[in-house]
């Protein structure tokens, strides 16, 4: 997904607000999800987010979205953003993010998706790094409501 910032999307200094990204992040995400799972889907976790870069008006925005792992009813999407400054063309890397995402029925109960199959390298490092997490997720306690 591209978008380009605008002055509606920043602070009165020209830095784009964080939650202008990571709502980026979350539909280009979901519809990289939603794609896959040929289902609705939900966001259940944001992982990790990490802001490396500012974003200043005028950039466009680039959120690139990957599935990287499949479970029975859920999946990791990671997501790499870039900001282009379009007078110089120079091109940042802005933010980084993995999301789990819940794929749904229309009474909102979990359904099946289906699997992927790593076959670049780049794809099978992706989806052993997206198992690691996943340990790591179910190694945690969880917190009451």
């Amino acid at each position: 997904m591209t978008q380009q910032m605008l002055p509606s999307d920043a602070n009165p200094y020209g830095n784009v607000h964080g939650g202008v990204i990571m709502k980026l992040i979350d539909s280009a995400a979901g519809a990289c999800a939603g794609r896959h799972a040929r289902q609705r889907v939900v966001t259940a976790r944001i992982d990790e987010l990490s802001f490396v870069a500012p974003v200043v008006v005028g950039d466009l925005v680039y959120a690139k979205a990957s599935v990287n792992d499949v479970g029975t009813t859920s999946m990791e999407v990671g997501v790499r953003v870039e900001a282009e400054n379009v007078l110089s063309g120079r091109i940042v890397h802005v933010s980084s993010a993995y999301l789990v995402f819940v794929a749904i029925d229309e009474r909102g109960e979990p359904v099946a998706i289906p699997p992927i199959a790593a076959e670049t390298p780049d794809e099978v490092r992706r989806q052993e790094a997206a198992k690691r997490r996943r340990e790591l997720r179910r190694q945690r306690p969880r917190r009451e409501a």
